[in-house]
């Protein structure tokens, strides 16, 4: 653990259990960055004119999961959350938004997620995006990035609602 409460990635490890650190240390990053807020701070936009706000990245984040690992690796025929075609911008749209709710999702869509992945014959299986293969490797590595991308957005939406930073 670092001293933000986060598990380390592993330093050495097979190829599959680094990708899940790294995996699981931005999704803890995403929670340590919404930690100790109130329904009003979760939901503000703090950086006009964006409409970006930590309880939309949330939400954001909980579609993302169902996306990649249900729906394109795994072929699961469920509908998205909130959004009601690909594109859409339902998941950041959190005026009437109950944080409960997204924090649950969330943490669904992530338990499944990890659920598929030690599941998976190898890094190799492939799932469809766009007509094509896509490699749980890919997926994995995808799924860091865009974690990575929004916790830089968290970082920025928490140091304007309370002043709090940190990595």
């Amino acid at each position: 653990m670092d001293d933000q409460g986060r598990t380390d990635p592993p330093l050495v490890a097979a190829e599959r259990t680094m990708l899940a650190g790294f995996l699981r240390f931005q999704r803890e990053t995403l929670a340590m960055k919404c930690a100790g807020l109130t329904t009003e701070q979760l939901k503000r936009r703090a950086v006009p004119p964006s409409a970006l706000s930590l309880l939309g990245l949330v939400r954001h984040m909980a579609e993302v999961e169902r996306v990649w690992f249900r729906i394109r690796l795994s072929g699961e025929d469920v509908s998205y959350r909130w959004k009601q075609r690909p594109g859409d911008d339902l998941d950041f749209q959190t005026d009437t938004a109950d944080p409960g709710e997204a924090f649950s999702a969330w943490a669904e869509e992530c338990a499944r997620s990890r659920d598929i992945v030690r599941a998976a014959a190898s890094l190799d299986i492939t799932g469809r995006h766009r007509g094509e293969d896509v490699s749980l490797r890919w997926i994995l590595n995808h799924m860091i990035e865009e974690y990575a991308r929004h916790n830089g957005h968290a970082d920025l939406l928490r140091e304007r609602i309370d002043g709090t930073t940190g990595e």
